[in-house]
């Protein structure tokens, strides 16, 4: 049986709110005959006689309001499709969807949306908060328009272009023993110290094992494992130990930088899209922003 067409159906609901074939026919913009013929179709069709035709006018069989009802519920659940097609367009159009990592998010990102909102008051910006891993996964199922991201890995089926670069630190508590006269650790001293730790998928936690690793020593041994940077930072304020963390992050006077001889703590942070897939308008905006106060900016794989 071949679906009545949704003009079809809407000429129906007509018929049934106005009591008149010619009536609901000027509505649709169409003529009585051609609306008639329209509606002797679909009964035939459905096997189903929909209108009592007299001269008085026209009026639903009781099959003809059963169908009625259904096809109210049909022309609501397109006006909804449709309405849902154009949120996500205007959303599309002129909306911004944004990943960042922990350190990214806290001290870069927000200067960048700043200046882009006042380049572009209009736009509606999203920005979600996890780890790099995280965001990876989000710009690859394109659930974002870009994200920025600080680990220092391969990033299968995404673009990356620099934006900053940035050096993790050493700090422990005033009250710690490394704390008393500043020396400088080794690199084996720091890799056999449990130490406070984001969770892995964290940028900076893949940061300090690569570093460790590519100094020849094993990769940390966590003492604590946690969700933020402002959650490891509390731990070592609160005496629980060392951790390594962004020198961005090293804003508090309790914590107290400590120097580790032979390990290279320098990373890249970065912005991610899709592999096969151009930057553009706001997007594109948010990039060049990102880069700008860079010398040299490329992109890497």
């Amino acid at each position: 049986m071949a679906a009545p067409e949704l003009d079809t159906l809407r000429l129906l609901v007509l018929v049934d709110e106005l009591g008149s074939i010619g009536q609901a026919a000027t509505v649709l913009g169409t003529t009585q005959p051609s609306a008639s013929k329209r509606l002797s179709t679909v009964e035939r069709r459905l096997g189903l006689v929909l209108i009592d035709r007299t001269r008085r006018g026209s009026a639903l069989t009781p099959d003809g309001r059963v169908i009625v009802g259904w096809a109210h519920r049909v022309l609501a659940e397109l006006a909804g499709l449709l309405d849902g097609a154009e949120a996500l367009r205007t959303r599309h159009e002129a909306g911004l969807r944004i990943a960042a990592s922990m350190t990214l998010a806290e001290h870069l990102v927000p200067a960048w949306i700043g200046e882009l909102n006042r380049a572009n008051p209009g736009l509606r910006l999203g920005l979600e908060v996890t780890n790099s891993d995280q965001v990876a996964e989000l710009a690859r199922a394109g659930e974002v328009d870009i994200g920025f991201v600080e680990s220092p890995g391969t990033l299968p089926g995404l673009t990356s272009w620099k934006v900053a670069v940035d050096r993790l630190v050493v700090v422990v508590s005033g009250a710690h023993p490394w704390a008393r006269g500043r020396r400088t650790l080794s690199a084996a001293e720091l890799a056999s110290t449990p130490l406070v730790v984001r969770e892995p998928g964290s940028g900076t936690r893949e940061t300090v094992d690569t570093a460790l690793r590519k100094a020849g020593v094993s990769p940390v041994k966590p003492l604590l494992e946690l969700g933020s940077a402002s959650a490891v930072r509390n731990a070592v304020v609160a005496g629980a130990g060392p951790a390594v963390i962004s020198a961005l992050d090293v804003t508090d006077h309790a914590l107290v930088p400590v120097a580790v001889e032979g390990v290279d703590f320098g990373r890249t942070l970065r912005a991610v899209w899709p592999d096969g897939r151009r930057l553009a308008g706001p997007a594109a905006e948010l990039l060049a922003l990102a880069v700008r106060r860079d010398l040299d900016p490329c992109p890497t794989s």
